[in-house]
């Protein structure tokens, strides 16, 4: 058996084994999912990955990806997706643009918050990496039709701290001030709050400068910490 597949096989029979029924139901209700649960927690499932991965080590990036793709396309159970995107954690693909797509995947066909704030991470790693290839993708994201992906450009600077683009934050959180949809009014109040223990003089006159055109909930988000 190849080891991509070998690794996907582990990764499934693990999580079975791991199963938990009683709390799966309670996972399923609380994130609304009508893909089944088996109950692992978030910890154990990259546990999980972590070790099927070192078992059965990808050859290269493009293998990495395959199996991760494979892993979310085929998934039955919730934890299989967060394994597929946790697979995407290791040294081979963080910072690699070929993984975009495969992030864009899990976005549009994830839909739900726990997959879009996942994949924020690796989106920081590829601005991080690529930033002139990233910036105009993450501003053409925050004026996307599907509201998750302008959730994923507002929160794609999350813990960047003093390597943040003040500009680039303003800019996708600027595009999206009118929307009253709750995931993008939450998500301006956590990157404005996150950016304001790098940069709190900068977050407070962004606010005031705002202070008629941000929801409540997004103000009250940003100066959570501030005086």
């Amino acid at each position: 058996m190849p080891a991509d597949r070998a690794m996907i096989t582990a990764i499934r029979q693990e999580l079975a084994q791991l199963a938990d029924p009683e709390r799966a139901a309670g996972m399923a209700a609380y994130m609304k999912s009508s893909m089944p649960y088996r109950g692992v927690p978030l910890p154990a499932v990259r546990k999980v990955v972590a070790a099927a991965a070192k078992a059965f080590p990808p050859a290269d990036a493009e293998d990495l990806r395959d199996a991760a793709t494979e892993l979310w396309r085929s998934a039955e159970f919730r934890e299989e997706r967060y394994a597929a995107a946790a697979l995407c954690s290791s040294k081979l693909a963080r910072g690699d643009l070929r993984f975009l797509p495969f992030y864009c995947e899990i976005v549009s066909s994830g839909a739900w918050w726990d997959h879009v704030d996942d994949v924020a991470h690796r989106i920081a790693e590829l601005l991080a990496s690529h930033p002139d290839s990233m910036k105009p993708q993450i501003i053409r994201w925050s004026k996307d039709p599907d509201f998750w992906f302008r959730r994923l450009a507002i929160i794609s600077q999350l813990q960047a701290k003093a390597k943040t683009d003040p500009d680039l934050l303003s800019a996708t959180i600027g595009a999206n001030l009118a929307d009253p949809e709750f995931f993008i009014r939450k998500a301006i109040g956590w990157a404005l709050r996150d950016y304001a223990k790098t940069n709190p003089s900068w977050v407070k006159a962004f606010v005031t400068e705002h202070i008629a055109e941000l929801s409540p909930l997004s103000r009250r988000e940003a100066l959570k910490h501030l005086a």
